[in-house]
């Protein structure tokens, strides 16, 4: 990607190798000694894997640093990260971690089109229901900070069980979220 000039961000373990201001060959994560969830974009090349690279990063709490590398100079490299992530955990949904949308196998672009199109509203209806759920009651946090389900695996938990186990004790429940498809 480099070579093709393509903009990009990676996340790098904590305990890479590269040199400081200094020139000395540190931990990575020697460069971004920050309070929590203060950002730091290093402006100099620093060097690692042999070639010249861009730093930022932040300290996320719990003994853990979201470190990033980019082939330029970016001041906003870990915003642009959030936004990238927030689309990695739409596609988790979609495949693996909710509606299973590999195992269809569909490659007739009319039908994949309607078929994502579906999904799209799916994936919204159950983050809305995950949503309502946790002001209801939310989630507690485990031991490393962190919610033991996405706001939207909840959701989709919890329309998966009306839909599969009806009983006549859940209309309350369907009320409420085919109700929750009309609020903006």
């Amino acid at each position: 990607m480099r070579r093709e000039q393509i903009n990009f961000h990676l996340r790098v373990r904590e305990n890479f190798r590269v040199t400081n201001a200094r020139g000395q060959v540190v931990a990575v994560k020697r460069l971004f000694r920050t309070r929590v969830d203060e950002v730091l974009s290093i402006a100099e090349p620093r060097r690692m894997w042999g070639d010249d690279w861009y730093f930022s990063g932040c300290y996320l709490g719990s003994g853990e640093s979201l470190i990033l590398v980019s082939p330029n100079f970016r001041a906003e490299a870990v915003a642009e990260y959030a936004r990238r992530w927030e689309v990695e955990t739409l596609f988790a949904a979609l495949k693996t971690r909710g509606f299973n949308l590999e195992q269809t196998h569909l490659v007739d672009h009319q039908r994949l089109s309607k078929l994502l199109a579906l999904l799209a509203l799916a994936f919204c209806w159950c983050h809305r229901i995950g949503e309502w759920l946790h002001t209801q009651r939310p989630l507690k946090l485990k031991k490393h900070g962190r919610k033991s389900k996405s706001i939207f695996r909840r959701g989709f938990d919890f329309l998966r069980r009306l839909v599969i186990h009806q009983s006549p004790t859940d209309r309350a429940d369907w009320r409420r979220v085919i109700n929750l498809l009309s609020y903006t």
